[in-house]
């Protein structure tokens, strides 16, 4: 399967955005690409009141994506902001396509380093996966990788990738942080990982997380195969499904859990 990560810094602007993915989409498509995968608030970056922003499923922005979508013949996963009850909003990725209707809302909120997503996001309370082409996806975002039970949980859901969304928070440490989680994901769920974050902004780094780039795919056997830079890029990749069969038969750390040992 190849797959393409669109390594893009949005702003507040949902139609400017809009544009942008419909311009990285087709991008992506030129270059053979089946899926199609944006950042985390690929509709309006962090630091955006988000509540006004926020729109349903069916509203027009994410109606914007899936005409992108069935114009280039790829299924495109993007992050969205939808309504919550309490004023809130939901972090949320639309995976949009031919065969392809999902979304997933982020599970884990990023309540860490002096920031509080909790205040204005509501969590999540379930695992999405997506087939395409007989090839299953699993989706998850940002704060999510430092949880591998959820990645884990998309391997026993018949997952050979997840799909990593992201707007990482920059600071020291961070970029180790990153390469080291996304790494580990892969190996201990045995999947391939593809993980796409925003670009690194031009201007200093706010208070709420913008991203730091250096999106990557990895192997399911824990090793980088692609990665770009800091600046914005486009990533194209073949995934090669087989692989995570061979994999999981050498390093069986799934069928090796003692689960019962941890409730």
């Amino acid at each position: 399967m190849r797959i393409a990560l669109s390594q893009l810094t949005t702003g507040p602007d949902p139609g400017k955005n809009l544009r942008l993915v419909e311009e990285w989409t087709r991008r992506a498509s030129d270059a053979g690409a089946r899926v199609v995968g944006f950042p985390e608030a690929s509709m309006a970056c962090f630091g955006t009141p988000l509540a006004p922003l926020a729109e349903p499923l069916d509203g027009p922005w994410a109606d914007g994506v899936r005409q992108i979508a069935r114009a280039t013949g790829t299924v495109v996963v993007a992050g969205m902001f939808t309504p919550a009850p309490g004023g809130r909003v939901a972090n949320t990725l639309l995976a949009t396509g031919d065969g392809v209707e999902a979304a997933y809302d982020k599970i884990h909120l990023y309540d860490a380093f002096g920031y509080r997503e909790s205040d204005t996001v509501a969590a999540g309370s379930g695992t999405t996966v997506i087939d395409v082409d007989g090839v299953r996806l699993g989706l998850a975002t940002c704060y999510d990788v430092r949880f591998p039970e959820l990645f884990r949980a998309h391997a026993d859901a018949g997952a050979a990738a997840t799909l990593l969304a992201a707007s990482w928070g920059a600071g020291p440490g961070k970029l180790d942080q990153w390469e080291l989680l996304v790494r580990a994901r892969a190996l201990d769920a045995t999947v391939w990982l593809a993980a796409v974050d925003q670009a690194e902004p031009d201007t200093e780094p706010g208070s709420a997380p913008t991203g730091i780039g250096h999106s990557r795919v990895v192997g399911p056997d824990g090793t980088v195969r692609h990665a770009l830079g800091a600046e914005p890029g486009l990533l194209v990749a073949d995934l090669d499904i087989d692989e995570v069969a061979t994999v999981r038969q050498k390093t069986s750390v799934l069928a090796n859990r003692r689960p019962e040992l941890w409730r």
